[in-house]
């Protein structure tokens, strides 16, 4: 009987999906802009925009717009994909037309934890989003955080791709 509850507390304990806040939202983006946190601005996700964002993503956002903070050409965007069955919060800096960090900020899942490591992260610092919508740099997988993985890289690359859109928007203003 005593094993049997050891076992099965040792199974719940395993089984860590509650919300893990690595970052705070908020001090991630006053930390994108040196502590001075911009004001919020607003994306509409009209049709066509919505169309590209399925392109990169495999589906269309839930939403129907997206907050951003933008400071001359840097911005930073703070976007949701699910990895295995929960939502990975990760936050994005992009300058010019270059990824400058990749950070998790709340991590829900129960494996692929490993995503949230420098070692990882880094590998997206500099990588640009080329002509077919990939990465120009190579992102090494992790084994057993292989939807983490790939859910943080299409992030950056939808992330790289937003950041696109509203400057162009706002150079034909």
């Amino acid at each position: 009987m005593a094993l049997t509850i050891l076992l099965s507390s040792a199974a719940v304990a395993g089984n860590n999906s509650s919300p893990n806040t690595l970052v705070a939202p908020q001090a991630f983006v006053a930390n994108a802009f040196g502590g001075e946190t911009p004001k919020p601005k607003v994306l509409w996700l009209k049709p066509a925009l919505q169309d590209n964002i399925a392109k990169i993503m495999d589906h269309k956002l839930p939403a129907l717009r997206l907050r951003y903070w933008q400071e001359a050409d840097r911005t930073a965007w703070i976007l949701e994909e699910i990895g295995k069955e929960e939502p990975i919060t990760a936050g994005f800096v992009v300058e010019g037309e270059k990824l400058l960090e990749a950070n998790v900020l709340i991590y829900r899942e129960s494996r692929g934890w490993e995503v949230k490591y420098p070692a990882f992260r880094n590998q997206f610092a500099g990588a640009m989003l080329e002509d077919d919508q990939s990465l120009s740099t190579n992102i090494d997988g992790i084994s057993g955080a292989t939807l983490s993985v790939n859910a943080m890289k299409r992030m950056a690359r939808l992330a790289l791709f937003l950041h696109d859109h509203v400057l162009s928007k706002g150079r034909k203003s």
